[in-house]
């Protein structure tokens, strides 16, 4: 096993697993999750986005690696609506099979394994991973709760326009978009107000994790095995297969391709476990996928960073 892999994978499964223990002894419940939930999508999501995206200087970045890898996930995100169907189990799942934590395992695994310049590459995937992905998942995901709705099937033309503004007033686009917006005109976030922000953003992937752990503990993930496993499958193994794939297609080679490979084969990211919370929909599929993949995780990037020639 690599030890690179398993120094940045491990303390996801510790924190997961520290939200499992605390649930079971009984110090966290329902409503104590339902309340730390709406903190970390309302107010920690927001922060770490908004300043994210208030460096990213759209020209500077190369998009072709980032190419190969966004159709892998046009891919697996419009087939799984394909075969799910259009609602909101469907999109939510369809997030879960494409969505990497490029952050809080991603970043310090390429920093690791390969230096600044593997960075720099995977940073800019970063960059527009969840503007791309969380945007469109909530587009899809208020198209359908409108679509399901009685108003919905009455009035397609209203349920569109309804549906694209809730998209775009929305705690995770709003501060993507603001965030870019903000980044073209060469400021900077002052740093009284840039200090807080990035501990805000920094509280979110503990915080997030540790709600995986404690979900896990009243949900039965017996009875979710085979969607969990799909999803992680999916994500795992399918993503970066096609990874591979696009990428030669496209001419992507050396590094940047081993790059996005890896990238495709890091685990679900928690942002998608927050969106099930948030719809009420799949949160037991999901937060068994979320622990499935990340123990998967160890060994699938291990082969991703071994099959690719650097």
């Amino acid at each position: 096993m690599n030890a690179v892999v398993l120094s940045s994978l491990l303390p996801v499964v510790f924190l997961i697993a520290i939200g499992f223990i605390a649930a079971r002894a009984g110090l966290l419940g329902v409503a104590g999750t339902k309340d730390l939930s709406n903190l970390a999508f309302l107010i920690l999501t927001p922060a770490l986005l908004f300043r994210t995206m208030s460096t990213v200087h759209v020209e500077q970045l190369d998009f072709m690696p980032v190419a190969s890898y966004f159709i892998a996930v046009a891919i697996v995100f419009f087939g799984t609506l394909l075969v799910q169907g259009f609602n909101r189990r469907a999109a939510v799942l369809a997030l879960a099979g494409t969505f990497s934590n490029t952050v809080m395992i991603g970043i310090p695994l390429a920093e690791l394994a390969y230096g600044k310049e593997g960075l720099v590459i995977l940073l800019t995937l970063v960059s527009i991973h969840a503007l791309v992905l969380l945007t469109s998942a909530t587009v899809v995901l208020e198209l359908a709760v409108a679509r399901e709705s009685e108003h919905g099937a009455r009035a397609p033309v209203k349920t569109v326009l309804m549906a694209a503004r809730n998209a775009v007033l929305h705690p995770v686009p709003l501060p993507i978009i603001a965030g870019l917006i903000f980044a073209q005109t060469g400021l900077t976030i002052p740093a009284l107000i840039d200090k807080p922000m990035g501990w805000l953003g920094a509280a979110f992937g503990p915080l997030a994790l540790l709600l995986v752990g404690v979900t896990l503990a009243g949900k039965s993930v017996g009875e979710h095995w085979r969607t969990a496993l799909g999803l992680a499958l999916a994500k795992n193994v399918l993503m970066p297969a096609l990874v591979l794939v696009s990428g030669w297609l496209l001419g992507v080679q050396g590094l940047h391709l081993l790059v996005m490979v890896v990238a495709s084969s890091l685990p679900i990211g928690a942002n998608v476990f927050l969106f099930s919370q948030r719809y009420e929909v799949a949160e037991g599929e999901v937060t068994a996928a979320v622990a499935l993949s990340t123990l998967l995780a160890l060994v699938t990037v291990s082969v991703a960073m071994l099959a690719v020639p650097r």
